[in-house]
C-alpha cells in the first residue's frame, strides 16, 4: 500500500510565527512581512510573494565587516555570517526568504522554493525550518536523497524536532524502508502525542508491515485528533478491508469522500468493497469516477479488478 502514502504524504511545510527581529530591520519590511503572512493565510500567494520580496529588499544589507555586524547589535553568530558569498545581516531576511519559499512550494513553484530556502540558509545555515521546507521541495522534484539529507541536517541541528522526525518517517515509508519510519514517527509521538499527522502516517507504516489492529488504533487516534482528516478514513477502511470487513470499510470510505471528494483512492476500495460483496452496479459508479479523476489508474483498477473476482470466487 505504499503508493497511497506517497500520494498523502506531503512534508510538513510551517511558517514560522513572527518574532523579534533585528533592531535594523526598516519598520515598512517589518509590515510589508505581516502583510504577506495574512495573505498566505488568505490563500494569496501571488500576493505575498510580492510582499516578502518587498520586505527582502528592504531589510537587506551589505556586511561592512564582523565588526560592524556585531556593533548593530547582530542577534546570529559570526559562524553563520561567515561565508564569503553572504551580503546580507540581517537574519530577519533570512524568514522573509524562507516564507516566500513556502509560498511558492505552494504554488509548485519547486525550483523557485529551493532557491528561496538555500538564500534562507546561506544568511542563517541553522534556521531548521529551511531545511525542512526545503525537504519538502527537494523531495517533490524527485531528489529524495538530497531531502533526506536536509531532515537528517534538521534533526542534527534541533534533536527534538517532531516535524522532521514525521517528515523523515513519511519519506522513509515512500522508500520502502518500514521499519526505519516506524522508529522516527515512534520518536515523533513520544515528542508530541496530540499531532494527527504522526498517527495517521504510523498508521500506513503499520498497514505495509500487515499490522492492521496497530493500523487501525493509529487511525482511531488521527481521526480523534482531526475529525475531517480524508486520508485517515481511507487508511482505517483500507486496513478493515483487509481484515475482510467490508461494510465497517464502506463507511470509512464514504467519510473519505465526503471530506475529500477528489480522495480516488477511496473510490477506488469502496468499489472494490462493494464488488467483493457482489454490489457491481454500485461498484461501477465508484470505478468510473475514479477514472474520470484520474485516466491514467485504468490499468491498475483493471489488475485491482481481477483480483477481487479472484477472491470473491475462492469466497465461494
Amino acid at each position: 500500500m505504499r503508493r497511497l502514502a506517497f500520494l498523502f504524504a506531503i512534508l510538513t511545510v510551517v511558517i514560522p510565527t513572527f518574532a523579534s527581529v533585528h533592531a535594523q530591520t526598516p519598520e515598512a519590511a517589518i509590515n510589508h512581512f505581516k502583510n504577506a503572512l495574512k495573505k498566505t493565510g488568505n490563500g494569496d500567494l501571488d500576493g505575498a510573494i510580492e510582499e516578502y520580496s518587498r520586505a527582502i529588499r528592504l531589510s537587506s544589507r551589505l556586511a561592512t565587516s564582523k565588526e560592524s555586524s556585531r556593533n548593530a547589535g547582530n542577534s546570529f553568530s559570526d559562524s553563520e555570517a561567515a561565508n564569503d558569498d553572504i551580503k546580507v545581516i540581517d537574519p530577519f531576511t533570512a524568514n522573509a526568504y524562507n516564507n516566500r519559499g513556502f509560498a511558492r512550494y505552494r504554488k509548485a513553484d519547486y525550483l523557485g522554493a529551493i532557491e528561496d530556502f538555500n538564500e534562507a540558509l546561506r544568511i542563517r545555515p541553522t534556521l531548521v525550518i529551511a531545511y525542512l521546507n526545503r525537504a519538502a521541495a527537494l523531495r517533490s522534484t524527485g531528489d529524495n536523497e538530497s531531502a533526506m539529507k536536509d531532515l537528517d541536517r534538521a534533526i542534527y541541528i534541533k534533536k527534538d524536532f517532531y516535524q522532521a522526525y514525521i517528515n523523515r518517517g513519511s519519506l522513509q515509508h515512500d522508500l520502502g524502508h518500514e521499519e526505519e519510519a516506524l522508529s522516527d514517527l515512534n520518536r515523533a509521538i513520544e515528542l508530541k502525542d496530540d499531532v494527527p499527522e504522526a498517527f495517521y502516517q504510523r498508521g500506513y507504516v503499520y498497514l505495509g508491515l500487515n499490522s492492521f489492529e496497530d493500523s487501525i488504533k493509529d487511525f482511531n487516534r488521527a481521526i480523534e485528533l482531526m475529525p475531517t482528516m480524508a486520508w485517515a478514513y481511507q487508511g482505517r477502511g483500507t486496513a478493515r478491508m483487509k481484515k475482510g470487513q467490508m461494510q465497517p470499510a464502506i463507511e470509512d470510505f464514504n467519510h473519505a469522500i465526503e471530506q475529500n471528494p477528489q480522495l480516488v483512492w477511496a473510490y477506488i476500495n469502496r468499489g472494490l468493497a462493494n464488488f467483493y460483496l457482489g454490489n457491481e452496479a454500485v461498484a461501477q459508479t465508484d470505478f468510473d469516477k475514479c477514472l474520470k479523476l484520474r485516466p491514467s489508474l485504468k490499468t491498475e483498477l483493471e489488475q485491482r479488478i481481477k483480483l477481487a473476482t479472484e477472491l470473491r470466487q475462492l469466497k465461494k
